[in-house]
């Protein structure tokens, strides 16, 4: 199948997305550094499907612009940040990544693949919760490119 070997096709970015969530939550749980985490994730996986590139910009990106991403999301929130479940906050901080720092990122893009990751590893119903937030960052941060044409 092309596409998958192609580093840079959905499936590759979707890969990217699965293996930065994992690595963030070790970031949040454990405190590890990022550097470290990928190192690890690309000893102990199968990286060839995966857009290294982009799983790179994830797992550096949140870290580095967490309490901007926090900001921005708080708002959008019927809570604190701290409150959220980890997982949650993941996501939530991902999409928020992508939805300020990575406008090559379709917002549509951005919710369908939050609400796909909190389907995979969230709660029941998280992937709503997801969903609600993102799309309120969504108006707010990229309302030009929602605009009708």
């Amino acid at each position: 199948m092309i596409e998958a070997e192609n580093s840079s096709s959905p499936s590759a970015r979707r890969k990217a997305r699965r293996f930065a969530l994992q690595g963030l939550y070790q970031w949040q749980l454990a405190g590890a550094e990022p550097s470290e985490i990928e190192m690890q994730f690309r000893r102990d996986n199968n990286m060839k499907k995966v857009d290294r590139e982009y799983f790179h910009d994830l797992l550096h990106g949140v870290p580095a612009h967490v309490e901007e991403l926090d900001e921005a999301l708080q708002p959008a929130l019927d809570r604190k940040v701290v409150e959220l479940s980890q997982i949650e906050k993941v996501i939530l901080r991902i999409g928020a990544f992508e939805l300020l720092h990575r406008v090559d990122v379709p917002y549509r893009v951005v919710l369908n693949e939050g609400i796909e990751l909190a389907k995979l590893f969230g709660a029941d119903d998280s992937f709503k919760y997801v969903n609600g937030v993102l799309d309120k960052l969504a108006r707010k941060f990229r309302r030009l490119e929602q605009a009708p044409r």
